[in-house]
Parts: C-alpha cells; sequence; structure tokens
C-alpha cells in the first residue's frame, strides 16, 4: 500500500467533491503541485496520505485498494478479446486509463458483455409483445455478482468467524465428535431432527429441510465431511440469518436470486469456519506448511473444503498465506474462482490450457506441482488436484459408466513457495521448470505457444502458407 500508484482514484474522489487541487491539498496539508504529481502517478499515494484521505473525507479504505482496478482492468482486457472488438484496437493503456478515471463505466461495460454472452438482449420500445426472442435483460449475473462480491471482500467475513466461534464456545463442540455434535445443536437448540435418506427418496437432493416437519434429510451419498458440512451450513441458515444478512449488506446485488446465492455462499463460508475455527487451523496450516492430506484428516475435511478454507485466512494481524483458487470442469468451465495472490483469472470462458488444473485431468487423484509465470513475469507457485464431487454418483449409459470429476487449482505468489510442504525438492530458481501461461488466448501475447486455441488479440496475425508454426496461430509478429 505504501507504494501504491492510486492517482486516478484520487483525482476521481477530489472530482466527486467538487474540489480544486488546491483546496484539496489545503485539507491533506500538501501542496498543489504535490497533489498534482499524486493524482498522476509521479509520486506514491502513500499510507499517511491515506490515512488523511479517510479523516478528512470519511473514505474507505477498501476503495483504494489498488488489487480493485488491475482486476478490472484484466477483466475488461478478457472481455475486449471477443472477436466481436477486432476491428476496434482497444489497447491495454485505453482500458488502464478508463478504469483509474471512470471504473463504473468500466464495471458497466462487463455487465453489458455479460448480457450479451448470456444470449440476453434489452426489449425495444418497438419490439412486438409476441417476438420471443426479444429477452428483459437483467441487471447483472447473480453468480458472477456473487464471485466479485467475494473477490472485493477478500473472501474474509469476520461477523461469520465470530459467529462460528461462539457456537463452538456455546456447545462446546469437539473435532473428534462434530457431526454428533451438529446433530445435537439442531435438535436441542432448533428443534429438529436429522435423518440420513436413500438416495432415491431425496429425489436428486443432498440436503432437504423442512420446516413444518423441523426435520432436515441428508443423503446417504454424502461422505461425513460432506455431511458435517450440511448441518453447519443449515445451522446459518436457522440461527444466524441476521449475520448472513449484515455480510451481505454491502454486496449491491441487482436481483433477488444475487441475493439469495450470496446467502447460501455466505452459509458455506459459515459452514466452513464450523468444521475448520480459524485460530486452530491457522496455526495447523502453519505447522504443517500447508500440508492438505494432513489437514484434511486433522479436521475431517474434503479437498475442496481444505482448499477453500485456505482462502478465507485474511484475519487482520493474523494472516495465512495469500492464496488463489480456482475449479474447473473437464470442459474448461470455470465455476468458482478467486485470487488473492493476485494472479488473473479468467472470467469469460476457459483458462490458459497451460494451468496444471487442466493437466490434473489426466492423472486423477494425482497432486501436480507447477511453476507458472504471466506474460507480464509474476511467478507462481500451484498445486491442482481431481475430485469427484461429493453426491454424485457414477453416471449410467448404454456404454458403461462415466466419473463426474472437477479439478481444484491452489497457488500462491513463487516468493511465498517454500512455506508450502510441496516446494521440497523443487528446485525454484532453475527457469527450466517455469511454465509459461496466460489468462486466455485471445489476450496472451506469446507468439509461440503450441497449445494456442485462438489468435491473440493483442498480436497481429500474419499467416505465411509456406509454413506451419507450432500452432495454426503461431506465426505471428
Amino acid at each position: 500500500m505504501a507504494t501504491a500508484r492510486l492517482g486516478g482514484k484520487l483525482r476521481r474522489l477530489r472530482r466527486e467533491r467538487h474540489l480544486t487541487q488546491a483546496q484539496m491539498a489545503a485539507e491533506l496539508g500538501l501542496s498543489a503541485s504535490y497533489l498534482n504529481l499524486l493524482e498522476h502517478n509521479q509520486r506514491p499515494v502513500t499510507v499517511p496520505v491515506l490515512i488523511k484521505l479517510a479523516q478528512r473525507f470519511a473514505v474507505d479504505m477498501e476503495s483504494f485498494n489498488g488489487d480493485d482496478d488491475a482486476r478490472l482492468q484484466s477483466d475488461l482486457m478478457e472481455a475486449f478479446a471477443d472477436p466481436l472488438f477486432d476491428t476496434h484496437e482497444i489497447t491495454s493503456a485505453e482500458l488502464k486509463e478508463l478504469v483509474a478515471l471512470s471504473p463504473s463505466i468500466g464495471q458497466a461495460m462487463l455487465t453489458l458483455y455479460q448480457a450479451f454472452r448470456s444470449g440476453n438482449r434489452p426489449k425495444g420500445a418497438d419490439a412486438s409483445p409476441d417476438d420471443d426472442s426479444i429477452v428483459d435483460m437483467p441487471a447483472g449475473i447473480p453468480s458472477e455478482e456473487v464471485s466479485d462480491f467475494l473477490q472485493q471482500r477478500g473472501n474474509y467475513f469476520h461477523v461469520l468467524e465470530l459467529a462460528a466461534e461462539s457456537l463452538w464456545a456455546d456447545h462446546g463442540l469437539s473435532l473428534g465428535t462434530l457431526y454428533q455434535d451438529l446433530i445435537k445443536v439442531l435438535a436441542e437448540r432448533y428443534a429438529v431432527d436429522v435423518v440420513v435418506l436413500p438416495a432415491a427418496a431425496m429425489g436428486g437432493a443432498l440436503r432437504e429441510y423442512k420446516p413444518l416437519m423441523r426435520r432436515l434429510g441428508l443423503s446417504e451419498l454424502l461422505p461425513i465431511s460432506s455431511r458435517a458440512f450440511q448441518l453447519a451450513h443449515q445451522l446459518a441458515l436457522l440461527g444466524w440469518h441476521k449475520e448472513l444478512e449484515l455480510a451481505t449488506a454491502r454486496g449491491k446485488f441487482t436481483s433477488e436470486e444475487g441475493n439469495l446465492l450470496a446467502r447460501v455462499a455466505l452459509a458455506n463460508y459459515f459452514a466452513g469456519a464450523v468444521m475448520m475455527p480459524y485460530q486452530r487451523f491457522l496455526e495447523a496450516a502453519t505447522e504443517t506448511r500447508y500440508d492438505l492430506s494432513i489437514l484434511e484428516h486433522r479436521f475431517g475435511a474434503s479437498f475442496e473444503q481444505v482448499c477453500h478454507r485456505l482462502t478465507t485466512l485474511h484475519r487482520p494481524g493474523a494472516e495465512g498465506l495469500a492464496f488463489h483458487l480456482i475449479r474447473v470442469d473437464i470442459a474448461g468451465n470455470i465455476s468458482k474462482r478467486f485470487s488473492a495472490s493476485g494472479i488473473p483469472i479468467a472470467r469469460f470462458g476457459a483458462a490458459c490450457p497451460r494451468w496444471n488444473v487442466y493437466d490434473a485431468f489426466a492423472t486423477p487423484g494425482m497432486l501436480r506441482i507447477q511453476v507458472s509465470q504471466m506474460p507480464t513475469g509474476e511467478k507462481f507457485f500451484c498445486v491442482a488436484r481431481t475430485i469427484s464431487p461429493a453426491g454424485r454418483p457414477a453416471a449410467r449409459s448404454v456404454f458403461g459408466q462415466r466419473v463426474s470429476r472437477l479439478s481444484i487449482g491452489l497457488g500462491c505468489a513463487l516468493s511465498e513457495a517454500r512455506r508450502l510442504v510441496y516446494s521440497d525438492g523443487v528446485a525454484l530458481d532453475d527457469p527450466q521448470i517455469v511454465t509459461p501461461i496466460g489468462v486466455n488466448c485471445r489476450i496472451c501475447e506469446r507468439p509461440d505457444c503450441a497449445d494456442r486455441a485462438t489468435p491473440s488479440m493483442r498480436l497481429k496475425l500474419t499467416i505465411d502458407e509456406d509454413r506451419r508454426g507450432l500452432s495454426a496461430y503461431s506465426a505471428m509478429g
């Protein structure tokens, strides 16, 4: 933060308050010339300046998070990589300037692009009411809004951490008997009976609460770790709905579906906090050097639950490593993403095929390790492994059974890799082990990638019919 270049945000703040540079400089105890340098990123906006902004103008320090601008710029670059915009030659410098001066316009562009990708179009005044191809455009895609909300909040919710800790303190929970303890809490505190039912009786559901019967049904297909998670999730909905509402209050969701999806996500957060209490889990993660297998067994959690919990360790003064997390299916669809490490994750479509999260499908159940480097130079240390989602039986077909699998990728900045047990024996400074990656093909500027699937909007495509490169689009200049 001390060296953050946040001139655009400072300039925008001044203009919103209709102040001249001289007026704001006087309020901050600076010279007008120095403020001018700050606004044009010729000097860093330092912590003392940020503190004065907070005191004099009631500015939320989170609004000066430089990561938000970098993430928005990356998302816009990915959106404008769509072939729809090929003739417009939009540059990264132009997008950077747009984000610095008008981030709300940038966010609006993303919302419009998301609606376009979802196949929805605005209903025009001259549209026929019988034209079913014209539909009302949603204000936003709920899943994207929730993903953005979690990212903006750093995937840490102190009120829910405190709620989970109070549950432990009030009921004397124990890791060894957590499943039974949670059943007891539901029975004694909320008069709810828990029953494990045959899969056929659940009608495809894994958890179903019937409030009139005060009965919570769990599918027999769920392993113990998932059953405990679902019990804690239900407890969140029954006993901590006010905390859930408080945590989602700043989400600014544009639909009721967004609000409900956010509540589900935060009830899941609470469940993870109950299964893996913050301080105990942080100490265990540090002690074991983030050994995922040990953490799974020690806390009775699944691989995915442990990985997800590691991304939430951002309590001020008691932080864990800054991880990123990505979950994909075998077709490349991203169903979960969060980045505290700084790595940009594709927002529209699949990510770079060179990420080890995709390689993991070739070796089901085996942990894959990768040292990767983005085109901008940042390096990351990543592990990945496939999982079989809880409660999903093998699908039957005429030709036999297929196993449903997802892949989880977890990583951190390479500078932090030695804090992970998985870096032992790895020559992290050896350039030969580094895998060049990108966000996706359309915005990647690597000209010699054998895995390139589409041309890059950032490179001129030069086709030579007498020469075949590593890929159909690798002959670029």
